[in-house]
């Protein structure tokens, strides 16, 4: 007898799995949104804030028989790569937060939507496809946006809005590494040993750095409770979830996503610190644009075939 499962039926179990997928990163850019604000409420300079978050998240992951477990059949090469990544979101996590603590909560977390014009270009490097005209038009069309968002803010911020760019750069890197490389491991295993390698990093480039930004403070009591709900809440959640979204959606497409982390960062940055007086309305002319590009890609990616676009999101 044959157990051939009908065509209609596996593309719409696909189908599905793609929409829990969709919901899933905008959960994960949700929580995400709260980290700018974090960031600007705890009193620690950038490198001990990174520090803290990597090693809270670690601890909890070290505890789970989970992470354990996955580690036994990794090859040497697989958790040195996943050693590799975890710098890079070590290094994009501590430009980020120079990039706020040097400009403000909005134009800090705005740089991010630069990642897709990044991503654009390492995802077809680093998983060995060609460059979509689709992703490449719209990543593209991000730096107007961009360019309004930078025009808008005071001189002061220039600095700061230059190591967001940086920061979005990096995390286009590890991003599309992630892609390529996370397969059917487990994502809380991912996740430890990528945090585990972020605290080594940071470890090493805190004697290059100036003595002014030491790697290791105490956190005073309040800045401890930020930093639990940092770590836990708006980084094991949604880190770990972007992982599994990864083997279901593309690199690019999950940055894009990423770009409605402004509107979230920015909506709560006006209630708590009214930071609409420090920027003018090109700023927000350009985040809206950045939205409309956001619900854009999924509805021009539709136009394609269905078939192709699968195809194309599970390219190894």
């Amino acid at each position: 007898m044959s157990t051939k499962v009908p065509r209609s039926r596996v593309h719409a179990w696909s189908g599905d799995r793609r929409v829990l997928a969709w919901l899933q990163i905008h959960l994960c850019v949700a929580l995400w949104g709260f980290t700018a604000i974090l960031g600007k409420l705890i009193s620690l300079q950038a490198l001990p804030l990174v520090f803290w978050r990597m090693l809270l998240v670690s601890l909890v992951l070290a505890c789970s028989p989970r992470f354990w477990r996955g580690t036994r059949h990794l090859s040497l090469r697989l958790v040195a790569m996943y050693g590799f990544i975890g710098s890079l979101v070590a290094l994009h996590w501590w430009l980020f937060y120079a990039a706020i603590k040097l400009s403000n909560a909005s134009v800090g977390v705005t740089c991010v939507a630069l990642v897709p014009v990044f991503t654009a270009f390492t995802e077809p490097l680093f998983t060995k496809r060609r460059i979509e005209r689709l992703e490449l038009g719209l990543g593209l069309a991000v730096a107007p946006a961009v360019a309004l968002v930078v025009g808008a803010t005071p001189s002061g911020f220039r600095l700061g809005i230059w190591v967001g760019v940086l920061s979005a750069a990096v995390c286009s890197v590890f991003v599309a590494l992630n892609k390529r490389y996370v397969g059917d491991t487990d994502a809380v295993t991912v996740t430890g040993i990528e945090m585990f390698a972020g605290l080594v990093f940071l470890a090493v480039l805190s004697p290059l750095l100036p003595a002014s930004d030491p790697l290791f403070v105490l956190p005073s009591a309040r800045d401890a409770g930020l930093l639990l709900a940092l770590s836990l809440l708006c980084t094991l959640l949604p880190f770990t979830l972007s992982l599994v979204v990864l083997r279901e959606l593309s690199a690019f497409a999950a940055s894009l996503v990423v770009n409605l982390e402004p509107v979230y960062a920015i909506a709560f940055s006006i209630v708590l610190f009214n930071e609409q007086r420090e920027l003018g309305p090109g700023f927000y002319l350009g985040v809206s644009m950045l939205l409309l590009l956001v619900l854009a890609y999924p509805w021009l990616a539709r136009m394609r075939s269905p078939v192709a676009e699968l195809e194309h999101d599970r390219k190894p």
